[in-house]
């Protein structure tokens, strides 16, 4: 499964086709917006069906990192790189290397890290070719490195703020379903389990899955029955388009809040549960703390900084669900007329380069 759409889609203002016959390079680089500074997205590597759904995805994941650096109030566009992962053995070093020289041909207007199916030395390989790139080792105390932690602690973060305010509970005793033990899902649990919280994890990878049941007393389920658990939270942690039609009818849960991008299948998908009573919590606003990180990196801010911006994420999805209050809307529908408001208020100076 890929990433489908929550926010509306509007038209990127570029796409760059990558190919490189020699390091099995195919994939293309979305700039969906610069209007608030360069276009910043991680890099995926994803085997997909064909071209067009290797873009479908990238254009719908480039749009949510535009709202979603908008809502994290950072200095950037969004864009997003989505690169086809090739057939039996492969350079690696080779493959990034050539992703690298295509993003230098940009001149600053995209800056990359890491997404799914990367890593910090992908991105090593990518700084032999350009400097606007981050997700590199962390040096003279600056942020950087694997970002997956502070997105799990943002995602924490917001859901204890919307547990509050859905459940009237703070997150011990509450049962979470994890759907997804990737570094960010392995993360969230690690900070539920020490808050107390009861957990049901799901993952494709049985050893994985066993790793982290024994580690945390959690109850472990298939991916596709997990939405069917007997739980106060269901934290959607894999890739996207979990939520559609049929399965939001099944959730048990009274608040939907995780870390992956495009929960929604559609923006109808967020009306219905809302219909149903059960909160959202938009997922561009509580899984930022990753591109914070990443922000922070590239513009030279400190360790500090980053933690404190990390830090109000809960302040951030609580301002969201007021103003969705306030105003008689969904979560989702409200976080995004917040986003477009920020989008369409340019900022008089953009950054262009690494500090």
């Amino acid at each position: 499964m890929v990433d489908t759409p929550q926010v509306s889609a509007t038209p990127p203002e570029s796409v760059h086709v990558l190919r490189d016959d020699e390091a099995g390079l195919r994939g293309v680089i979305v700039m969906h917006s610069t209007r608030r500074g360069p276009a910043a997205g991680g890099c995926r590597l994803w085997r997909y069906g064909d071209h067009a759904a290797l873009v479908g995805d990238a254009m719908r994941l480039a749009e949510g990192m535009t709202y979603k650096n908008a809502m994290a109030d950072l200095p950037l566009g969004g864009g997003k790189a989505v690169l086809n992962l090739p057939e039996g053995d492969f350079d690696r070093r080779k493959l990034f290397a050539a992703f690298g020289r295509a993003v230098a041909r940009l001149e600053g207007d995209y800056v990359t890290a890491e997404d799914v199916g990367t890593s910090v030395a992908d991105m090593e390989a990518v700084r032999g070719e350009t400097r606007h790139v981050a997700g590199l080792p962390p040096r003279d105390g600056r942020p950087g490195g694997d970002p997956s932690p502070w997105t799990a602690r943002g995602v924490f973060l917001a859901m204890e703020e919307a547990a509050r305010r859905q459940l009237g509970s703070e997150l011990k005793g509450l049962r979470v379903a994890v759907q997804g033990l990737g570094n960010v899902g392995s993360a969230l649990c690690g900070m539920l389990h020490q808050a107390g919280a009861r957990l049901i994890v799901a993952e494709p990878r049985p050893g994985v899955a066993a790793e982290i049941a024994c580690r945390y007393d959690a109850e472990i389920m298939g991916r596709d029955s997990i939405l069917d658990a007997r739980c106060a939270i269901f934290a959607p942690c894999a890739l996207g388009g979990v939520l559609d039609r049929e399965t939001v009818g099944r959730l048990r849960a009274k608040l939907v809040c995780g870390a992956a991008n495009n929960v929604l299948a559609t923006p109808e998908d967020g009306d219905r549960l809302a219909d149903r009573g059960i909160l959202y919590a938009p997922d561009y606003v509580v899984n930022a703390g990753g591109i914070i990180s990443v922000a922070g990196e590239y513009l030279g801010w400190s360790v500090d900084e980053v933690a404190t911006r990390v830090h109000a994420t809960g302040l951030r999805l609580g301002a969201v669900l007021a103003h969705a209050a306030r105003e008689g809307l969904a979560p989702h529908r409200a976080a995004d007329a917040l986003a477009r408001a920020r989008i369409t208020a340019a900022p008089t100076s953009p950054v262009r380069e690494a500090a």
